[in-house]
């Protein structure tokens, strides 16, 4: 029930959930049983009262009209957002008018929903009429950036001399020493305002508990941090787009301040990654106009997650700006012109080769470029010995599957989505493989998130 009129689907509410415990709360509360009084607006405002375990229902509203994305209200003591009554309703809106009519909304709905655009209207007046940000000491900002650069060059240097002891002492001692003197390194990183150094730095500690082969692993790895290292102490002889890339890789902040292409950015995957800080969003956007693939970044604190929240399959008018670095795919979300909304378009696919081919060609410009995004046209997922792979249903070439797709339900979503016939796949392509993370079938059909 957007501003065109057409629902979602179970999966797009689902890929709203902030963890897997609310995914299968929301799931069950997504039938008529404990709702009453549900309806819908052609605004975009759905509500209703969920039964609960006290004496009074839980009111639920959610705006999913508004351009900045869906927004949320219940008076459940919950603090995931959304909570499991939000995304219940939503899944009982999917089911169409009979599940979920249209009519007028509560007063207890209708005062959230105008103050909340009440708000946003203030807010953005405010924005345009703010003063500009270089109203700022540039002396003072000048100044900054160099005593910082002083302490990330003090940083790059101590760990130049790091891992030249560890080579020096042989890779077995990694192994033997744990992953404290990786942490105590990584410390001495974030110290030196590097936190791009600081985690590749942790990575490098995990290695040696990872499986046969561990030793040629950690030697990779350690060679992209030396050839980082040596690119910030160097960054003055080097291309301005590969320096704006060193920059970026070492952690140093950065404006979006790529010109604005306004595009239907088709919403391709959204899945989290989380450790004991921070929890990253990651969603890939595809421009229907602009063929441009784009990556968007969110966070939020340790448990909770981040804001933006865009489910597959949907498109929004919207303009995107990009990050500085050559072959950068990161990008800032801009101006939105309507609400995100169910479309048909799909990305253009490409042979695995290309794919592989695609990768190569991307690490010229960022040689600490893991994946590339890719979508493959016509693949059937087999399975290859102990492991997985994605061949060319007209040709006679594959790529296998990373080790961490070969471990997620989302693998025998896809082997049930394909069931054996040819499939349309979007994911990461990199030298460990392809992580598969959206799908369509080979006809009419809706996206099925895999991640």
């Amino acid at each position: 029930m957007t501003q065109q009129g057409v629902r979602w689907t179970a999966d797009q509410v689902l890929a709203l959930a902030p963890d897997a415990a609310s995914r299968k709360a929301g799931s069950k509360l997504g039938a008529a049983g404990p709702w009453s009084e549900a309806g819908s607006s052609d605004e975009g405002t759905v509500w209703g009262l969920c039964k609960g375990s006290g004496s009074r229902p839980y009111q639920t509203v959610v705006d999913v009209a508004d351009a900045s994305g869906p927004a949320y209200r219940c008076s459940c003591p919950s603090r995931k957002f959304p909570c499991k009554h939000a995304l219940g309703l939503l899944l009982l809106w999917t089911g169409g008018e009979e599940a979920v009519p249209r009519g007028q909304a509560p007063e207890w709905a209708e005062q959230w929903i105008a103050g909340r655009r009440g708000r946003a209207d203030r807010k953005k007046a405010a924005d345009g009429s703010g003063p500009p940000s270089a109203s700022a000491d540039p002396q003072a900002a000048r100044r900054r950036a160099e005593r910082r650069a002083e302490r990330v060059t003090a940083g790059a240097t101590e760990l130049e001399q790091r891992l030249a002891d560890l080579l020096r002492g042989g890779l077995a001692t990694a192994e033997q020493a744990g992953y404290g003197l990786w942490e105590e390194t990584a410390a001495r990183m974030v110290d030196a305002q590097a936190p791009g150094l600081a985690a590749r730095v942790r990575e490098l500690g995990a290695i040696p508990s990872t499986g046969p082969g561990w030793p040629v692993r950690l030697l990779e790895e350690c060679a992209l941090l030396h050839l980082l290292d040596q690119g910030w102490l160097r960054r003055e002889r080097l291309p301005d787009g590969l320096a704006a890339t060193v920059r970026s890789r070492i952690g140093l902040p950065a404006s979006a301040d790529g010109p604005p292409v306004r595009d239907h950015w088709l919403v391709l995957a959204q899945y989290d990654t989380a450790d004991t800080r921070l929890t990253t969003r990651r969603v890939w956007l595809y421009g229907a106009g602009s063929h441009r693939t784009v990556l968007l970044l969110s966070y939020g604190a340790a448990g909770r997650a981040p804001e933006l929240a865009l489910p597959v399959g949907l498109a929004l008018d919207a303009e995107v700006s990009a990050y500085p670095g050559a072959g950068q795919l990161r990008s800032a979300l801009g101006e939105r012109f309507a609400p995100p909304a169910p479309t048909a378009v799909r990305p253009p696919g490409v042979t695995t080769s290309r794919a592989a081919a695609r990768y190569g060609e991307a690490l010229r410009d960022d040689p600490w470029l893991d994946a590339v995004p890719v979508t493959l046209d016509r693949v059937v997922p087999t399975p290859d010995g102990d492991s997985w792979q994605l061949a060319d249903a007209d040709g006679d070439t594959a790529l296998p599957l990373t080790r961490a797709a070969r471990s997620r339900p989302g693998l025998w979503r896809l082997v049930a989505l394909s069931g054996g016939a040819p499939v349309t796949v979007f994911g990461e392509c990199g030298h460990q493989g392809f992580t598969p993370l959206t799908a369509w079938p080979e006809g009419p059909g809706d996206p099925v998130p895999l991640c």
